[in-house]
């Protein structure tokens, strides 16, 4: 895995919010559900990213959680790096304390290279990015589904 668990469940909760109708909140235990994540650590993730500023939060009955900006403005690596950091994308791949340019590991110019392309597409790929995707690839096994369907009822 590129980042941490708690990384992929709030991904998947952008994503979920990206969803919800501008003006609206969606509220923990309904995007727990629909994305099956455990309510409490996500409850705690989303107001982590709330004080981060990524998230908007509402308190009452028509509260919950939105999105601060659009989609399309909220790049991976941001909730990434707001969560877990850049430490694992820095550190030694073996773990030694003194690793460099000038001091490889014999992991060190394989991991330089992985890193960056890590970095490179969590930058690159935004929450409206997967959104898009979800939509397409549901609009395709959608296509994938209804032919058979047809089949069935012609006999």
């Amino acid at each position: 895995m590129i980042y941490s668990r708690s990384a992929e469940y709030a991904i998947r909760a952008f994503v979920h919010l990206a969803q919800v109708p501008d003006g609206k909140y969606a509220m923990v235990k309904n995007i727990a559900e629909q994305e099956e994540i455990p309510a409490h650590f996500l409850a705690k993730i989303l107001q982590q990213l709330a004080r981060k500023g990524l998230l908007r939060s509402s308190k009452g009955p028509t509260g919950g959680f939105a999105l601060r900006v659009p989609a399309a403005d909220v790049k991976l690596w941001d909730i990434v790096e707001a969560l877990d950091g850049m430490s694992q994308y820095t550190a030694c791949a073996s773990g030694l304390s003194e690793c460099s340019d000038d001091m490889p590991c014999s992991m060190h110019d394989s991991w330089v290279a992985l890193r960056t392309r890590i970095i490179d597409y969590l930058e690159r790929n935004t929450i409206a990015d997967l959104v898009k995707a979800l939509d397409q690839k549901r609009k395709t096994l959608a296509k994938q589904r209804k032919p058979r369907r047809a089949v069935a009822a012609r006999k």
